[in-house]
C-alpha cells in the first residue's frame, strides 16, 4: 500500500511558520508598519534574532523594509501582499488558541 505523502509546499509553509518567532513577527505586523524597536518590545525578542527573522521574511517577500530618508534615518517594516495574505491563517490560530490553549500559571 502506498504511504500518504505530505505536499512539499505545505511542508515548506509549516516549516516557515513554525520557525521560532516568525509567526509572532507576522502577527505583530498585521496591525500595520512598525519600526524595529516597536516589534522588538511588543514580542520580547532579542535584537539579533529579530534582525535574522526580518531578513529571512524580507528574502521570502513576506515583509517589506522601507528606509525613510530623514535625519536620523527611519526604517519601517510592513507586510507585503504575500505576507498580508497570511492574516486569515494567523487569525484562525489566534481564535483557536483563545479557546483551547490554557495559560500556564506559575
Amino acid at each position: 500500500m502506498k504511504e500518504p505523502t505530505i505536499c512539499p509546499k505545505f511542508e515548506k509553509a509549516i516549516s516557515l511558520l513554525s520557525q521560532r518567532w516568525t509567526a509572532l513577527v507576522i502577527y505583530q505586523l498585521l496591525s500595520g508598519p512598525q519600526r524595529f524597536s516597536e516589534i522588538q518590545s511588543a514580542i520580547g525578542i532579542s535584537g539579533k534574532v529579530l534582525s535574522e527573522r526580518l531578513k529571512e521574511l524580507e528574502e521570502k517577500e513576506i515583509v517589506n523594509r522601507e528606509v525613510i530618508p530623514k535625519t536620523p534615518v527611519v526604517i519601517t517594516y510592513s507586510l507585503t501582499e504575500k505576507g498580508r495574505s497570511m492574516e486569515p491563517i494567523i487569525r484562525t490560530i489566534e481564535s483557536w488558541s483563545s479557546k483551547w490553549v490554557p495559560l500556564e500559571t506559575e
